[in-house]
């Protein structure tokens, strides 16, 4: 069946009239605020959190000492002291660990890794039948990540190589799998950081991924909806976002609802 005419008609919004538009959509500044400030207390910028609340008057409804301290658990597990790491989450909350086993699993899944890097398989042997193999038996979940790990003992392991791309092309030239040389990357770190920096805000009754680049997200979502049906000025926010701007954005939309009431009642926790 072809579209009507009233159906296939596309409205065109010029630059002025597209400002005319956004000029009547009231957003409170306090709004925008609390979204600032809770992107700043989700990364860790305690300085400029600091600032940013006095600036803006807002008060703060976290103390400003527990941003530096995340901050320095994540700094300790992306250079890879995951006993320090172990050791200040602890101190700041041992029911962190105590009630979350997977994260605990990951965090010495990656004590693991690091003692594999240096070369100490025999303290790697060690760790894994004291420490981890347990932990495998009680949740079998597990086990397959161990025995991935577990597998780097397999090859020989280059040391020292200046940087990402020389470490990828010496580990495949020792023949490792990727699924297996990932755990070596930067990035293996930055995501057990990153799991262990939500958990600490979760427990402090925060959200754990700040919501400005959620709402970003749904925004870019709105701009690929609204494209359909009209010709107006876009923000490009394909590219801030990456390439996989849909993907992300509907799954960011089937949460609208809730992001919504979020959003209404203001419920920042920065």
């Amino acid at each position: 069946m072809s579209a009507t005419p009233a159906q296939a008609r596309r409205i065109t919004f010029t630059p002025q009239a597209w400002d005319r538009q956004l000029s009547e959509v009231k957003i409170s500044p306090d709004d925008l605020n609390r979204l600032v400030m809770d992107y700043l207390v989700v990364e860790g910028y305690k300085d400029a959190a600091q600032t940013f609340c006095r600036e803006s008057g807002i008060a703060p409804r976290i103390d400003f000492d527990s941003i530096a301290e995340r901050l320095h658990i994540r700094q300790a597990i992306q250079r890879g002291d995951i006993e320090e790491a172990l050791q200040k989450v602890n101190d700041m909350n041992p029911e962190i660990l105590d009630t979350n086993p997977e994260l605990f699993f990951h965090l010495q899944q990656q004590r693991l890794i690091e003692l594999i890097r240096q070369g100490q398989v025999a303290s790697a042997l060690q760790f894994a039948q004291d420490e981890l193999a347990p932990r495998g038996e009680e949740h079998p979940e597990f086990l397959a990540e161990l025995e991935k790990t577990m597998a780097l003992l397999a090859f020989d392991l280059p040391q020292a190589v200046p940087d990402v791309d020389a470490f990828l092309d010496k580990l495949r030239s020792e023949g490792v799998p990727a699924q297996i040389s990932s755990l070596l990357l930067p990035a293996q770190r930055q995501r057990t950081a990153g799991e262990v920096n939500a958990a600490i805000l979760v427990s402090q009754s925060h959200g754990p991924t700040p919501k400005l680049p959620h709402l970003v997200k749904m925004m870019a979502w709105g701009e690929e909806m609204l494209s359909n049906r009209a010709d107006f000025p876009k923000l490009e926010l394909r590219a801030l976002l990456g390439d996989n701007v849909q993907a992300n954005a509907r799954s960011t939309a089937n949460a609208a609802s809730q992001d919504k009431a979020d959003s209404e009642d203001v419920q920042m926790d920065g």
